[in-house]
C-alpha cells in the first residue's frame, strides 16, 4: 500500500489531534508521532505549531477565506441573499471545527499569548473573516445592492458572530444539536441580516 507523503500525513495528524484534544495539548511531538515521523521531520515542513495550525485551517477546514475573497472580487454574480447564505453556511461549518481546536488555548493564558503573537506574525487571526465579509459587503454597497448607509462592519460581525455562537452554544446542549438544520439556519440568517441592510 502506498503511504501518503510526509507533509500530508503531518497535516492530517495535526487536524485530527487539534480537533480531538485541542490546540493547546496537540504538541508537535504528538503530531509527529501520529503522523509516523520524527519531530525533526515535522520541522522540515513547518516552522512552528502555529504555522501548522494555519495550514490545517486553510487546507482541511471549510474554505471561508477564499469564498470571501472570490465574492469580493466578483460581486453581482448571484443575489446578495444567495451569497450571504453560502457565507453563513461555510462560516458555521468553519467555526464548528475551529471552536474545539482553539477553546483549549483559553485555559492556558501564556500559551494563548504566544499563539496570538505567532498568528499576528503570520498575518492571520479570527478577525480576518470579519474583515473579509466587511469588504464583500462594501463591494455590494458600491454596486448598489446594499443600502449606502448600512454599517457593513456591524453586519459582518452579526453574521459571523451568529455562526460562531451556533458552534459554541449547541456544543453544550443536551443533544448537541442546534434547533435548525445548517442549511435552514444559513438561509434564515442571511434573510434576516439582509432585511436590515438591503
Amino acid at each position: 500500500m502506498h503511504q501518503k507523503p510526509a507533509r500530508v500525513r503531518i497535516v492530517d495528524a495535526a487536524h485530527e489531534l487539534m480537533l480531538s484534544i485541542g490546540l493547546a495539548r496537540a504538541t508537535t511531538k504528538e503530531i509527529a508521532k501520529a503522523a509516523g515521523c520524527s519531530e525533526a521531520a515535522l520541522y522540515k515542513y513547518f516552522a512552528s505549531k502555529e504555522e501548522l495550525f494555519v495550514t490545517v485551517l486553510s487546507e482541511r477546514l471549510p474554505k471561508l477565506g477564499p469564498l470571501l475573497t472570490e465574492l469580493t472580487g466578483e460581486p453581482g454574480t448571484r443575489t446578495v441573499e444567495e451569497n450571504l447564505t453560502e457565507i453563513a453556511r461555510e462560516a458555521a461549518l468553519f467555526y464548528e471545527q475551529t471552536f474545539p481546536m482553539a477553546a483549549s488555548l483559553y485555559a492556558e493564558p501564556q500559551l494563548k499569548r504566544r499563539h496570538e503573537e505567532a498568528m499576528r506574525e503570520l498575518g492571520t487571526g479570527p478577525h480576518r473573516p470579519i474583515q473579509g465579509l466587511d469588504a464583500y459587503l462594501r463591494s455590494e454597497q458600491s454596486a448598489g445592492r446594499v443600502r449606502p448607509d448600512a454599517d457593513t462592519y456591524a453586519a459582518a460581525s452579526l453574521l459571523l458572530g451568529a455562526c460562531a455562537q451556533r458552534a459554541f452554544a449547541y456544543d453544550m446542549a443536551p443533544d448537541r444539536k442546534p434547533p435548525q438544520p445548517l442549511d435552514e439556519f444559513a438561509a434564515s440568517l442571511a434573510r434576516t441580516l439582509l432585511a436590515g441592510i438591503a
